[in-house]
């Protein structure tokens, strides 16, 4: 990678394109009716994922973007299942029949924070008042430090198919600066207690921008980290951003590699990977060649949503929790983000939805062509445009975006097809905003495009 490049793109600060529009652009939402309607509307027999946000944790990690509260107590997190419940509750009587519900994800925070049978009560809460598919995948993030042999068991009961542990780096310096000591030893124990209880399909997150981390150490973790043979690895740049998460002043600002320095440790990350047997998918993932996220890659069907890649093809995700997001065919919804506001609106029996965007049909052409980018690093915008009713022409005459990255060598333009060269991943999100009608009034600071 030539410093010049690097230089000049490196330090751009983007959205890492989960959704489209992004979330700053949401706006408040008046009236909740809108969102029952869209609940209702939901197609008969349509799969349908739910989204579970569960923001509680022991302790700050200083690195941390989430939404989350830390306690020291139980009771809270139990208020907050009852909660969730509730929540389901509301979705079932606006929805006035049973959804199909196939594809489950608690996200946090710490989801596992939750007491073994508060966990299989929700779960079986669910499916009683929402209706699952035949088959459904349930996916839940972990912090391994503190995953107990009965919660292990419970996530097997619970049907859990999927957990993403947080692994982030094995430095013990790196640990030490971002607060979050964990052993090789603990994460191999949680590894093999979520084998024991039936769990097989693993990830891992890994990070890389984090303070005092070298190449070298990302290597070593990525060493570790394999050797527990996980199916797939998330590998995130850190976002430094303390104006927004306070939390992250405890970080030594001097101590955070430049751009030049982030993009050599996430290609040593990534060639260690390779190297070990897993393919790479999009911008950020890696999984074993027989894995379904690499036969969507290689198929054309992967997507992306708010978990980052997935092959989950639900169009309607209906968000449980505070700040949780839902999407729907005619836009987004997000509740309150205060856990209090939250709770208060939930516990006086409505919901708590708070913002809300509707989409145009201008909106869904450019959301298309920018998840078609960021997962296949190539999009044909004259055969997206055309589905969607519009010409292409537009859309790439004066872009001074995609003018500079085919200026640059890092685009291939062919008539109205643009691919990304996949030499210089880091800049898809780049080319990605090329279609970005929004960007520019993002009013928030987002992650480095390196």
């Amino acid at each position: 990678m030539s410093q010049a490049i690097m230089a000049k793109y490196g330090e751009a600060r983007l959205p890492r394109y989960t959704s489209y529009p992004t979330a700053p652009h949401f706006g408040p939402l008046e009236d909740v009716a809108s969102y029952r309607e869209w609940i209702g509307a939901i197609g008969q027999g349509e799969r349908t994922s739910l989204y579970l946000h569960v923001p509680f944790c022991r302790a700050m990690c200083w690195y941390c973007g989430c939404h989350t509260t830390i306690t020291r107590h139980d009771q809270p997190i139990a208020d907050y299942v009852d909660l969730l419940r509730r929540e389901a509750e509301l979705v079932a009587e606006a929805r006035n029949g049973s959804l199909n519900v196939g594809e489950i994800h608690f996200g946090g925070g710490t989801p596992t924070i939750m007491q073994p049978t508060a966990l299989t009560g929700l779960m079986d809460a669910l499916q009683d008042r929402l209706g699952f598919a035949d088959k459904v995948n349930v996916a839940i993030e972990i912090d391994p430090r503190t995953l107990t042999g009965e919660m292990a068991a419970a996530l097997g009961a619970a049907g859990v198919t999927r957990a993403s542990l947080g692994v982030q780096s094995f430095d013990p310096v790196v640990q030490k600066a971002i607060n979050r000591i964990q052993s090789v030893e603990s994460t191999a124990l949680a590894v093999e207690r979520l084998r024991q209880a039936g769990i097989s399909a693993l990830s891992f997150d890994l990070i890389y921008g984090l303070p005092h981390q070298t190449v070298k150490s990302c290597v070593e973790t990525v060493e570790a980290a394999v050797a527990l043979r996980p199916d797939r690895l998330a590998v995130f740049g850190y976002a430094h951003v303390p104006d927004f998460k306070k939390h992250q002043r405890m970080i030594d600002e001097n101590a955070l590699p430049d751009a030049q320095g982030r993009n050599e440790q996430a290609e040593a990350i990534a060639d260690a990977l390779v190297a070990a047997g897993y393919e790479r998918i999009g911008l950020d993932h890696f999984a074993l060649p027989e894995d379904d996220l690499c036969i969507a890659a290689r198929t054309g069907r992967l997507h992306r949503n708010f978990q980052g890649y997935t092959t989950d093809e639900c169009r309607t995700l209906i968000g449980l929790g505070a700040s949780a997001i839902g999407k729907f065919a005619q836009g987004y919804v997000q509740n309150a983000v205060p856990l209090g506001l939250y709770a208060d609106r939930i516990g006086q029996g409505r919901f708590a939805a708070a913002k809300g965007y509707g989409l145009t049909a201008e909106d869904r052409l450019r959301a298309e062509l920018i998840e078609r980018v960021m997962c296949d690093f190539a999009v044909d915008v004259e055969a997206v445009a055309k589905r969607h009713g519009f010409a292409a022409g537009p859309l790439l005459s004066d872009n001074a975006t995609l003018e500079a990255l085919h200026r640059d060598g890092l685009i291939e333009i062919d008539g109205a097809t643009l691919r990304v060269d996949e030499r210089h991943r880091f800049v898809v999100r780049i080319a990605a905003s090329a279609f970005d009608a929004y960007l520019a009034a993002g009013g928030r600071a987002f992650s480095k495009a390196a």
